[in-house]
């Protein structure tokens, strides 16, 4: 435990891995000549105003954009919206959040970049399956099967700790303390909805993920908004204390140890990282799947979801707690700041931010099961999926009943440790990034030809 905690801290979750994430962002957003900020109404017009769009499935792919990004979303949005929040302000003032925004500006640009290469090197697999991701455009295009290989095994592992039993340990810990529902029921529940979802593969997941995220998004901003009203004579306050702190640090205020600005822009930037998982190389697992008529095109829904997960979701709740003034007292946990936040602004508070972190756990154990499966599927092949699938259900009710520290720890190791050569490859590849950015958006209208051919753009170094 002491050694994989100092790694976190000094060197996976520290300055150099963070200089890594951030110098990568915006590397690619001065090669895209910052387009994604320039032409951020481009960006809107073909996610949040195409959500509810038709498809006839001329377009190669296997579900729609918006069920890609509702999986992807349904991975992100989850306990680091309502807790992770919570501890970056608790731990690094205010200021903590200007750095958040900071990180997921620059990850708007690094998702849209991975996500147009896990398009563009995406292929058939022997099921007739669309699949893409990391480990493909790191082999093709990089011509490194260990780079590859090094990915899929920290995929595969991260999802028993992040993307399964601390999110069953969150959605069970939250049931048992606001309804009394004993873990071990939890567990039981949980494990047999989770292993209904994932037998039907990515379109059951991603339809699940279509319908579970709006809601859960909806409820979750309903609550909000209603807590935002109730302290609105304090929001003017809280944002002045995001944008004075992130440059002076925090005062100690009461028994808070206060925190410098260096501090506050590590924590900011970690947590950043953490919530919109950009950089991380697992949404564009998700992503390659999807209907599309360029890589570009669906690369915009990359940028999206970091809008949306971070400089709308997370900022929504800093302001929540902010607002309320809870941070301030060093009696409090991180983990309950967000819901009593809530509930002091209005009774039945704490049952929106429970029903929240339930619904956003079960989606996100959903999402990252379908990662791992391609990982799996890239290192044993289709014969390792089902003994993968029934080790993952077991390892759902194993989270419910069990003490966590430990695989948090991990769990924060590993998807450290996929990021490494999804960034090395996101450097190597900018080139093929930048050809397909500039014709898309030489003509972004334009409607590509179901087989029109991509591969000038794309550099194959091995097949």
């Amino acid at each position: 435990m002491s050694i994989i905690t100092w790694l976190n801290n000094n060197i996976i979750w520290d300055i150099p891995m963070l200089i890594l994430m951030i110098g990568t962002g915006t590397y690619l957003t001065f090669i895209t000549n910052g387009v994604i900020f320039t032409r951020f109404g481009t960006v809107m017009k073909y996610t949040l105003r195409t959500i509810f769009k038709r498809y006839d499935h001329q377009e190669k792919g296997t579900i729609t954009p918006f069920q890609a990004v509702s999986t992807a979303l349904a991975a992100t949005v989850g306990t680091g919206n309502i807790v992770g929040v919570a501890v970056a302000i608790q731990v690094g003032g205010p200021g903590a959040i200007f750095w958040m925004w900071v990180s997921a500006l620059i990850g708007m640009v690094t998702k849209y970049a991975e996500v147009t290469l896990a398009v563009a090197y995406r292929h058939r697999n022997n099921k007739n399956e669309i699949v893409g991701g990391p480990m493909y455009y790191i082999t093709k295009g990089m011509g490194s099967k260990t780079l590859a290989y090094l990915f899929c095994i920290f995929g595969f592992l991260a999802s028993y700790g992040i993307g399964n039993m601390v999110q069953a340990n969150s959605l069970a810990g939250g049931l048992e303390s606001v309804f009394s529902i004993p873990t071990w029921i939890t567990g039981i529940v949980l494990a047999i909805l989770v292993g209904l979802v994932i037998i039907g593969g990515i379109g059951r997941i991603a339809s699940v993920a279509e319908i579970l995220v709006p809601l859960m998004a909806v409820l979750y901003m309903s609550g909000a908004v209603v807590a935002l009203i109730v302290n609105s004579s304090n929001i003017p306050a809280a944002f002045m204390s995001i944008i004075r702190d992130a440059f002076t640090g925090t005062a100690a205020v009461g028994g808070f140890a206060g925190a410098t600005s260096m501090y506050a822009t590590r924590i900011g930037i970690a947590r950043g990282v953490f919530t919109n998982e950009a950089g991380l190389g697992s949404a564009p697992i998700a992503h390659a799947a999807a209907h599309t008529d360029h890589p570009a095109r669906q690369g915009l829904w990359g940028a999206f979801e970091v809008f949306f997960d971070t400089l709308v979701m997370c900022t929504v709740t800093a302001l929540v707690i902010l607002s309320s003034g809870l941070w301030t007292d060093p009696n409090l946990d991180g983990n309950i700041i967000s819901s009593l936040a809530f509930e002091n602004a209005f009774k039945g508070g704490r049952y929106i931010v429970s029903i929240g972190l339930v619904l956003f756990a079960f989606a996100t154990i959903i999402a990252w099961y379908y990662y791992a499966e391609k990982c799996v599927e890239f290192l044993f092949g289709t014969k390792g999926i089902i003994p993968f699938r029934i080790s993952f259900t077991g390892v759902v009710f194993v989270g419910c009943i069990s003490k966590l520290e430990l695989v948090w720890e991990l769990a924060d190791l590993l998807n450290g440790m996929m990021a490494i050569p999804n960034l090395i490859a996101l450097i190597g590849l900018s080139g093929v990034v930048r050809k397909l950015t500039k014709d898309f958006f030489n003509d972004p209208d334009r409607k590509r030809l179901k087989n029109e051919n991509f591969s000038k753009y794309i550099i194959i170094k091995k097949k």
